[in-house]
């Protein structure tokens, strides 16, 4: 404390007005503190305490450093050109309850997107040069729209590798390469995880294009609901059809072919009284598979029979999609995605890293469960009734509220929305006269 005290009086701050100078004159004339009485050195201190007030009260946005300045250190800029680096494919997972969908988007959106958050976390470690997917040849292999999850999708891009081109091909360097999953993980929130890497893709590999077929899962309960009407309705999707009426047409994209090749398509028993529409398929339109599920919600309810699909895929006889609701995104999860063969390297699960993130998985879990049971107490609480009003339809769309209508329209005697090629030219007629907006 001495010796902070003696390095105020002998070298006051520049700053330091008259009647603290005086002050501090006033106590410098003696500097043998050793020889000073209790009572001095307390007279001392109030004094020091009363400059120190002062100073606060005339210059409250300065702080008296009495240490010696120290030059702030600059950040050295990270030349990615001196480093190696190696084409990858990341497999995760995701929860996208908490996101604005998967796609980073050039706009501002109102929830962060998926790859914006892995971009983010690949750029804090430097694994990547920027934010710019264009700069490290990033590819996805499926767009998944908001509140959609995912259990296995897959990314490819180059990133920053410790390996020379020569030893990246030798497996038996593995062990010396930069840990990608365990790094990320590191970074990431916990409701999304990567759980493999693979260091040598085949050659020409794209994520989006060398997909094999992708793989969906749309979860729901089975209240109100006659699954084996449903089953029989989901099998007429399987085949290669028009799919132009179970989509979101986007101008924007100028699609004219819409057939897509679905391999399976079926209801299968999850748990409890929980069921899944289970479907397969080489690739999918924008909204498709909520947009298949919600006719087969339909069918379930006993409000559309089963022969409705093949209407509506007969496009000659349909051409315009009927208006409709399409079903809730929070059920839908894109749950594999089928590659050739390739060499997946998960992390290590005894590694400390490893587990420390796998009990945050499961904590996560757990918060989700406990949530759950908390408001189905809450729920058992409150009075309820499970009686519709009368006259009333509940139209079920996965979501548990669904619309409510008063009296149900036909699908075959619903309005319909403009054909494909209305919305493609009415896009292009929008971007001649507006070329910048999309």
């Amino acid at each position: 404390m001495w010796s902070f005290i003696k390095k105020f009086i002998d070298h006051p701050p520049p700053s330091t007005t008259k009647v603290q100078k005086d002050i501090v004159e006033k106590f410098s004339r003696n500097s043998s503190y050793e020889s000073w009485n209790k009572e001095d050195l307390i007279q001392r201190i109030l004094e020091l305490e009363k400059v120190s007030k002062v100073k606060k009260r005339e210059h409250p946005d300065e702080v008296i450093d009495l240490k010696k300045d120290k030059k702030a250190k600059k950040q050295k800029t990270f030349d990615f050109s001196k480093y190696n680096t190696r084409f990858i494919a990341l497999r995760f997972a995701y929860l996208g309850w908490n996101y604005n969908g998967l796609a980073i988007q050039k706009d501002p959106t109102p929830l962060p997107t998926i790859e914006g958050t892995i971009i983010e976390a690949l750029n804090k470690c430097k694994l990547v040069p920027s934010i710019t997917p264009q700069e490290f040849e990033f590819s996805r292999c499926g767009r998944t729209d908001k509140g959609v999850s995912a259990m296995n999708q897959v990314i490819s891009l180059r990133v920053r590798s410790n390996l020379t081109d020569e030893e990246q091909k030798d497996p038996r360097n593995d062990h010396k390469e930069i840990q990608y999953v365990a790094i990320l993980n590191q970074l990431l929130p916990d409701d999304i995880r990567i759980s493999a890497v693979c260091l040598r893709p085949p050659n020409s590999f794209d994520a989006r294009f060398s997909c094999e077929y992708r793989h969906y899962k749309y979860l729901f309960h089975k209240d109100g609901l006659d699954l084996d009407r449903m089953q029989k309705a989901a099998k007429l999707y399987e085949g290669e059809h028009d799919f132009r009426n179970f989509c979101k047409l986007d101008g924007s994209k100028q699609i004219t072919n819409y057939n897509r090749t679905m391999i399976s398509a079926n209801i299968k028993h999850v748990y409890n009284d929980f069921y899944c529409f289970d479907l397969i398929g080489s690739a999918f339109l924008w909204h498709q598979v909520r947009c298949m599920t919600a006719i087969l919600f339909l069918v379930g309810q006993g409000l559309e029979e089963p022969t409705l699909i093949e209407k509506m895929l007969d496009v000659t006889s349909m051409p315009q999609k009927p208006m409709y609701e399409m079903a809730s995104d929070i059920p839908l999860l894109l749950y594999d995605c089928k590659f050739p063969a390739m060499e997946w390297q998960e992390a290590n699960l005894n590694d400390y890293k490893s587990v420390k993130y796998g009990k945050a998985v499961s904590a996560l879990a757990l918060d989700y469960h406990l949530k759950a049971t908390v408001v189905e107490i809450f729920k058992n609480t409150l009075p309820t009734s499970d009686i519709e009003f009368s006259g009333k339809t509940r139209i079920n769309l996965g979501d548990g509220k669904g619309k409510v209508v008063t009296d149900y329209e036909k699908m075959l005697d619903r309005q319909v929305m403009a054909t494909v090629e209305e919305v493609n030219s009415k896009y292009l007629e929008r971007k001649k006269r507006n070329p910048k907006k999309k």
